[in-house]
Formats: C-alpha cells, sequence, structure tokens
C-alpha cells in the first residue's frame, strides 16, 4: 500500500514539473512573441498602418509570411479584395543601418537626407517604391507598387491565398534553360531601360509564379552612375551564372554575359 501511494505522489510530482515546465515555455513563447510585436509595430509604424487603412490602401492584414534582419512581410487585402504583401521596414536595427552605407553612398537620392536610423529606412522604403515602378516600366517582371508611406511599402502579393511562390533556390524548374535567359533579359531590361542594378540578386530573391521567374527585393537596387553599379551588376550575374551552370549546359562565362547586358548602354556612352 506504502509503495502505491509513493507511486502515485512521484506520479503527482513528475506532472507538477512538466506543468510548470509548459507553463515556462509558454510564457517565453509569448514574451518573444511579444517582443517581435513591439519591434516590428512601434508607434509610428502603428500610426502609418492606420493612415493606409484610412486612405484606402488596406483593409486587412494576416499573418507573416516572411522575416528578415530588416523588415517583416505581412499578407493582406486591399478593399477591393487584392492580395497585398505588406513590407515593414524595422526603425530599430542599427545593423541594417551599416548595411545600408554601401548602397547609400554615391546615390543622388540620399544626398541631402538626414542620416538618423529612421529618416534612412523611410528613404529605403520609398527607394524601392521607386525603383519597383522604374523596372515595371522596362517590362522587367516584379511585383506591383502599390503604396508607401514612411517605413511601410505595398506591393503586390506574388503567390495565393497567403502563401507565397517558391523561390528559385526552392522550386522545381520545368525548363531550366528557359528561366535563366528570362531571368538574363530581366537583368538586361533592369541595366538597359530602368538604367538599375538590383545589386542583390541570387535565388533567393527571384521567385517562380505561374512558370515564371518574378524578381523582388529591390530597395538596394542603384542606378548606372553609383560608384559600385559595375561592381554589383557582375556579381549579380555570377549568382545567377553560378546557379544554373548546374542545370544549363553552355552557360556564357561572367565577361561575356556583362558584356551582352552592358552592350547597348555601351554603344550610346
Amino acid at each position: 500500500m506504502r509503495e502505491v501511494l509513493e507511486d502515485k505522489v512521484r506520479e503527482r510530482l513528475r506532472l507538477r514539473e512538466r506543468r510548470q515546465d509548459f507553463e515556462r515555455r509558454m510564457r517565453k513563447k509569448r514574451s518573444e512573441e511579444m517582443d517581435v510585436l513591439e519591434e516590428v509595430f512601434d508607434r509610428p509604424t502603428l500610426m502609418t498602418i492606420y493612415s493606409l487603412l484610412n486612405r484606402g490602401y488596406l483593409q486587412d492584414i494576416f499573418g507573416v509570411v516572411k522575416s528578415g534582419k530588416e523588415s517583416r512581410i505581412y499578407w493582406g487585402k486591399s478593399p477591393r479584395g487584392y492580395n497585398l504583401a505588406i513590407k515593414i521596414y524595422l526603425t530599430t536595427s542599427a545593423e541594417f543601418r551599416r548595411g545600408m552605407q554601401k548602397y547609400v553612398e554615391g546615390d543622388p537620392r540620399f544626398k541631402r537626407v538626414d542620416r538618423s536610423t529612421r529618416s534612412l529606412i523611410y528613404l529605403w522604403a520609398f527607394k524601392e517604391y521607386d525603383n519597383l515602378g522604374l523596372a515595371r516600366e522596362a517590362g522587367v517582371r516584379v511585383p506591383r507598387r502599390v503604396a508607401v508611406e514612411k517605413n511601410v511599402l505595398l506591393m503586390e502579393f506574388i503567390g495565393k491565398d497567403g502563401v507565397p511562390a517558391p523561390l528559385l533556390k526552392e522550386a522545381p524548374l520545368t525548363n531550366p534553360d528557359k528561366t535563366f535567359q528570362e531571368i538574363l533579359g530581366g537583368i538586361t531590361r533592369l541595366y538597359q531601360k530602368a538604367r538599375l542594378v538590383h545589386g542583390d540578386l541570387s535565388e533567393y530573391n527571384v521567385m517562380i509564379w505561374r512558370d515564371h521567374p518574378v524578381i523582388f527585393d529591390f530597395a538596394q537596387a542603384v542606378r548606372l552612375d553609383h560608384p559600385m553599379a559595375d561592381t554589383f551588376l557582375r556579381r549579380d550575374l555570377s549568382n545567377i551564372r553560378r546557379y544554373f551552370s548546374r542545370m544549363v549546359a553552355g552557360v556564357l562565362d561572367l565577361d561575356d554575359l556583362y558584356r551582352k547586358v552592358v552592350a547597348q548602354v555601351a554603344e550610346q556612352a
């Protein structure tokens, strides 16, 4: 009888320890979630979201679909029911500010701007909005821009029902050569018509949607007169060439790809 009672006591203690451990983990999880919410939705950002709601650009905000060091992307809906990607740049990231410098220095759009973190990030969001417009006008397949205010950018959601289209890195390609040529064509139109270089292009910022590549993440894109534009272009081409060289036969070497992209602009210079 005594042994039975001791076993029951031990079992009860084990259950209590498991419950206490579960409660500790839940408190930690809730605390982490609150930290994320406070980092993203500080008062100025909440006021910006409220302004976009009042101006009729935004109706609903759902869950986060992508989380990075510099921004969070949420799925949302417009008043007409269109799917939106809501990109919120974090205004508290000092590391993000340091990473901007190589793209900011030499860009005339940043010459007379307050270099405080918040002001830079507001302009960074506007820069992405501006670059998306230039890229789309040039015939590059990119998300359609909708609106920008302070550190919040609204654009077309590439995907369905809150599930984003797969990245190039993740997508099984039915025709890799065709996809490679389409991306190379996008880089070329971006350079020759929009007079921009993406600056951070790789298999991680190209999505495959309806069997076509869609290039995204344009905040760091620079104009051709930027002192690092040539370096960035070569890096973009090198990344894409490296990714496709394993599945596409006869890919041109980096110098030939570079000459192909800049040829028309070089002739006009």
